[in-house]
């Protein structure tokens, strides 16, 4: 649903006045108990679920499979807004949660980042949103250049909670762990969630993630419309499909075709193709898709840079494809690598509490993928702390990568490092936000290995938030059921190195989908391979990204050195973390000239439908 957003409102007087900024013609509006705007925005009918009892109301905004009885059940039980702490941690999906509770007021997203809040100042009453550039329009905010800077030098993704930094001025946002709550008059952000202490066995565990996937995925169909869903060939996805189609027998699934010889995710699609006798299979050719890095000029998003700039074209080929048939939400495995591959970060509390089986599972690695032993076990014993990973990446941010063999064992997931093309000013400012950041960071977890877990699931999570956006132009709601917050919790609990280790892929969705997925599948250990069709796809259009980098707006505002990137794109054999800093740059570059232009690129359809 293009344009589609919400802005949440204190129960004051002042408040009618905020509305009238709110940046849409004709928006729906939901009311507090006293009769003042609460909820103004856009949404679809079945994206708003409200429970009201007595003077409390209750808004649940996004995928969350709860029916109206239950939500009416949690919401009969709340009595002030730190009530709504029960019923939050009771709904199952990814979701906004608003209440108005007898004058006071709380709002949230979920707790992995996939729907965030931002606040700021409107004619001096704090108003919140789930989109940052609905408040730079409410506001008139500009372009934060340091926050720029940050994106542009660091080379490619920024772990939170410095890529959580909104690109506009006077525009905050508030942790995922948090809510954000009025009451006396004044806006304040408190802790609700932790994250559970990671106890129980892979076999435990296993239980836990097959009950949560199989609540998440019980009633996930559209209220209008098909249910489709990715099918790879990969885990993940292969996971979600059969889940679904226990009560969706007429899923429609889809795949697009390999182009390189090497990607075996056909042999393993084509089983499941098999065994989903009753779902639709759409497969589309190579030939017939856009190819990667295709277009790379057109706009994404006008809220922040989009993440996924290879793909693109064909995300909204991909989009069209699925509306034509008639789906109306998209299930996609996203957050599965992320949850199911644990970061080396747990090695390091598995050394101090059990050291024979940390040895043998560095042994493993140093085996598989050729870790260097002694470095390894050295820099276990000295994981260091939170605020010295971010000095260290302020220090050594113009330094070359590092080795490639050399695992994360710190409280990061890579290293920081800034592409040639970014210029001193830009480098400088990066440094100065990464030296902010190591005052104020604080880890997600005590366990390393719980920590890295959460930073990986928190820093992609609002890069799928941004992949729903084109998805959503063709009337399709992108799903990413494991980015659930009930289902991140039910990983988060189970001891990170019984999950882990070099011996098998993925074993606790392996173990959690085992009866239900075929067993070819659980048991695949590659994973599909596409760096040939990117390289082919980069070469096809770089005469595109060249023409556009020749009149650069970054290059304007003195971020990038434009000749040095020329000669770089120029370059033959660009390595894998040239690419990963391209798409980031192309993803920089276009959302500036969206953001700088005289009409604003978020500005939303006016015909929609008032409440």
């Amino acid at each position: 649903m293009t344009g589609a957003g919400f802005v949440v409102l204190p129960d004051e007087a002042a408040a009618a006045e905020v509305r009238a900024v709110a940046p849409w013609a004709a928006p729906r509006v939901l009311s507090h108990a006293s009769g003042r705007p609460w909820l103004v925005g856009r949404w679809s009918p079945d994206e708003l679920q409200v429970a009201t009892a007595g003077p409390v109301r209750v808004a649940v905004i996004g995928v969350c499979p709860v029916t109206a009885t239950r939500l009416s059940e949690l919401t009969a039980r709340v009595r002030t807004v730190a009530d709504v702490d029960a019923l939050a941690a009771a709904l199952p999906g990814a979701c906004h949660v608003a209440a108005s509770v007898d004058g006071a007021v709380r709002v949230q997203g979920s707790v992995t980042g996939l729907r965030r809040v931002f606040h700021a100042r409107v004619h001096g009453l704090t108003v919140a949103a789930d989109r940052a550039d609905v408040l730079a329009a409410m506001t008139g905010a500009g372009v934060d250049d340091t926050a720029l800077a940050v994106r542009v030098a660091c080379g490619g993704p920024v772990p939170p909670p410095l890529s959580e930094l909104p690109l506009w001025t006077g525009v905050s946002v508030l942790a995922p762990d948090h809510y954000l709550v009025w009451d006396d008059g004044r806006a304040r952000p408190v802790r609700w969630w932790r994250p559970p202490a990671p106890e129980r066995t892979l076999a435990d565990g296993a239980e836990a993630v097959r009950e949560a996937l199989g609540a998440a995925l019980h009633d996930r169909g559209p209220a209008e419309g098909r249910l489709s869903s990715d099918l790879s060939g990969g885990m993940d996805s292969t996971s979600l499909c059969f889940l679904a189609a226990r009560t969706v027998p007429d899923l429609l699934t889809f795949r697009w075709g390999e182009a390189e010889a090497g990607n075996d995710d056909a042999a393993f699609a084509r089983e499941s193709i098999d065994a989903l006798d009753r779902a639709e299979h759409l497969v589309v050719p190579p030939a017939d898709l856009p190819a990667l890095f295709a277009d790379p000029a057109t706009p994404m998003d006008s809220e922040e840079p989009y993440p996924f700039v290879r793909t693109a074209a064909r995300t909204r080929h991909t989009a069209r494809l699925l509306a034509d048939r008639g789906s109306r939400r998209h299930l996609a495995g996203h957050g599965g690598d992320e949850l199911f591959t644990p970061f080396p970060g747990y090695l390091h509390p598995l050394l101090r509490r059990r050291p024979l089986t940390a040895l043998r599972h560095v042994r493993g690695y140093a085996a598989l993928k050729r870790w260097p032993l002694l470095h390894t076990l050295a820099a276990l014993t000295r994981p260091g702390d939170e605020a010295s990973w971010w000095r260290a990446q302020a220090e050594h941010l113009t330094d070359p990568p590092p080795h490639k063999r050399r695992p994360s064992t710190g409280w990061g997931l890579w290293p920081l490092r800034a592409p040639s093309w970014a210029t001193g000013t830009a480098v400088e400012a990066a440094r100065t936000a990464l030296r902010d950041t190591e005052g104020h960071s604080r880890p997600l977890s005590p366990d390393l290995g719980q920590h890295q877990l959460l930073l990986a699931v928190r820093t992609a999570a609002p890069w799928y938030r941004l992949l729903a956006r084109p998805f959503a132009d063709a009337g399709v709601q992108l799903d990413s059921p494991f980015f659930d917050d009930r289902v991140v919790e039910a990983v988060l609990g189970v001891r990170a190195h019984e999950h882990a280790g070099p011996w098998r892929y993925k074993p606790l969705l392996a173990d959690a989908m085992h009866g239900i997925v075929p067993p070819t599948v659980l048991g695949r250990s590659t994973k599909g391979e596409f760096s040939e069709e990117a390289s082919s796809g980069l070469r096809r259009n770089l005469p595109a990204l060249l023409a556009m980098f020749d009149d650069s707006v970054l290059a304007a505002r003195g971020l990038i050195d434009p000749a040095v990137l020329r000669a770089r794109l120029l370059a033959p054999q660009a390595d894998n973390a040239m690419g990963i800093a391209l798409e980031s740059l192309i993803g920089c570059e276009t959302w500036l000239r969206a953001a700088t232009r005289p009409t604003p690129a978020w500005r939303f359809d006016t015909h929609a439908p008032a409440s």
